[in-house]
């Protein structure tokens, strides 16, 4: 028997979530990536990465929210 945890995201609200901290996070964590890039799920773990290295305490909390 299988229980989703607590407070994990679907599949769709973690798209949500990185688009958003893509925006939010842009200046900080991903100025070299191209401004109107379509963030996929493929891309949430390099969001994630970002948002580690780069955005400090909230960054670093919003990370483990993408990649729980």
């Amino acid at each position: 028997m299988h229980t989703k945890r607590k407070n994990t995201l679907d599949e769709t609200e973690r798209l949500q979530l990185a688009r958003q901290a893509f925006a939010d996070y842009y200046a900080q964590c991903f100025w070299f990536m191209r401004r109107d890039l379509e963030i996929g799920v493929e891309d949430i773990p390099e969001i994630a990465r970002g948002l580690r290295l780069h955005g400090g305490r909230q960054g670093f909390i919003l990370a483990a929210r993408l990649c729980p």
